[in-house]
C-alpha cells in the first residue's frame, strides 16, 4: 500500500504538481498509509479520518488474547511517525467508533505537531457523517492552508 501511495504522489508530481499543492487524505487503514507518505515531504495538508496509533494496538483492542505483534507483517506504527509530519493536519474521529477506538484518534492528535486541527464528534461511528458541521470544519482547515 505504501508503494501504491508513493506511485500516486509521483504520478501527480509528474503532472506538474508540487507536494505543497497536494492534500493527502486517509481513512482508517488509509491513515497509516497517509502518515507514512506525509512524513517524507511538505504537503499542503493531511487529513486523517478515524486514525489508529498502530495496527498492533488496534488489533489487540479487538483480539487481546492473540499474539498480534507476531502475526502482523505490516504494523503501521503511525504513533511513531506522526511527529515527522510538518504539514498542517486535520484529525477527525467519532466517539462511538466501533472499529478504531476514539482514544487512538485523540492520542494521535495530542502527539502531532502544530499546525493541527481536530474534529471530534460524540455521535459519529467509524465513517464520519458529512454533515454541515463537518463541512464547516473542512472549509476552515482548507482556508488555513492559503
Amino acid at each position: 500500500m505504501y508503494n501504491d501511495a508513493k506511485s500516486a504522489v509521483g504520478w501527480l508530481k509528474n503532472k506538474g504538481l508540487k507536494a505543497e499543492d497536494i492534500i493527502l487524505y486517509g481513512e482508517s487503514l488509509g491513515t497509516g498509509v497517509a502518515i507514512e507518505i506525509a512524513q517524507n515531504d511538505n504537503f499542503s495538508g493531511v487529513i486523517l479520518e478515524s486514525p489508529f496509533t498502530s495496527m498492533v494496538a488496534a488489533a489487540k483492542n479487538k483480539y487481546p488474547f492473540f499474539p498480534i505483534r507476531f502475526l502482523l507483517k505490516d504494523k503501521y506504527e503511525s504513533d511513531k511517525k506522526i511527529q515527522n509530519i510538518k504539514s498542517p493536519l486535520l484529525i477527525m474521529h467519532g466517539e462511538v467508533d466501533k472499529v478504531v477506538p476514539f482514544w487512538m484518534g485523540k492520542k494521535m492528535y495530542d502527539i502531532a505537531n502544530e499546525p493541527k486541527y481536530s474534529y471530534f464528534t460524540k455521535y459519529d461511528n467509524h465513517m464520519m457523517e458529512y454533515d454541515e458541521n463537518l463541512l464547516i470544519m473542512l472549509k476552515k482547515f482548507l482556508d488555513s492552508l492559503n
